[in-house]
């Protein structure tokens, strides 16, 4: 029996919940859901998911690591995974794959990292650690996908494409093939990558550009307005 809990109690970690659920009920794995740890947990108006308490703060995991538990960070936030897997890198990480995903031969997937329902990554793909493969998104063959990245709902990546360290690519994005992008870049939803991408930022548009975020514009009489 793997006894699992799960950092963050919010919408991200409901799905992750029932990943493992699914798991247990579809292909009978020996698993139980201890409960969630969240920080803002006293704020909750729930105080359980799918009847599975929500314990207290993270830090429980102080007291709670002595035991043999496996635990998966359910959080959207990238750099929140990263912060929490780097605090606790001593913990033993479970890692949460849907039983409706559809996964390749020679697939690398890292420790901590969810894949959700109809989610396709074909063969020789390497996926990091802790990071997000959102449902219905395809990530095609001998695709290089770094730590703590976020591939959202719908989003496909052809063949040969690289993605750097906690990198976002929104819902419906599109990403050609052959296409490197860089570490902390944020592309926007139903936007269409076609050549690499090397500096950090956040890209929209058919095909991406660059956008600079809030820049104030100063017009007479000392009015603002701020414009993405």
């Amino acid at each position: 029996m793997k006894n699992i809990i799960i950092i963050g109690a919010s919408g991200h970690a409901k799905v992750v919940a029932d990943i493992i659920l699914q798991r247990k009920e579809i292909l009978k794995e020996e698993l139980n859901i201890v409960g969630f740890l969240d920080d803002n947990f006293q704020k909750l108006e729930y105080k359980e998911i799918f009847g599975i308490p929500i314990l207290g703060k993270i830090n429980l995991i102080e007291v709670f690591n002595k035991k043999n538990y496996e635990y998966i960070i359910a959080i959207g936030n990238s750099s929140i995974r990263k912060k929490i897997s780097e605090k606790y890198s001593s913990l033993n990480y479970y890692t949460a794959i849907h039983p409706k995903s559809i996964i390749g031969n020679e697939v690398k997937i890292g420790v901590g990292t969810a894949v959700m329902a109809n989610v396709v990554i074909n063969s020789y793909s390497d996926i990091g650690k802790h990071c997000i493969l959102n449902t219905s998104s395809v990530i095609e063959h001998e695709n290089l996908i770094k730590d703590y990245v976020h591939i959202s709902v719908g989003a496909k990546l052809a063949g040969n494409v690289h993605i750097g360290n906690e990198t976002w690519i929104g819902i419906s994005a599109t990403i050609n093939n052959n296409v490197s992008i860089c570490n902390n870049c944020l592309i926007g939803a139903g936007g269409v990558v076609i050549k690499d991408i090397k500096e950090s930022g956040t890209y929209i548009g058919v095909p991406v550009e660059r956008i600079e975020m809030k820049k104030k514009i100063i017009f007479g009489g000392g009015q603002t307005l701020e414009k993405y």
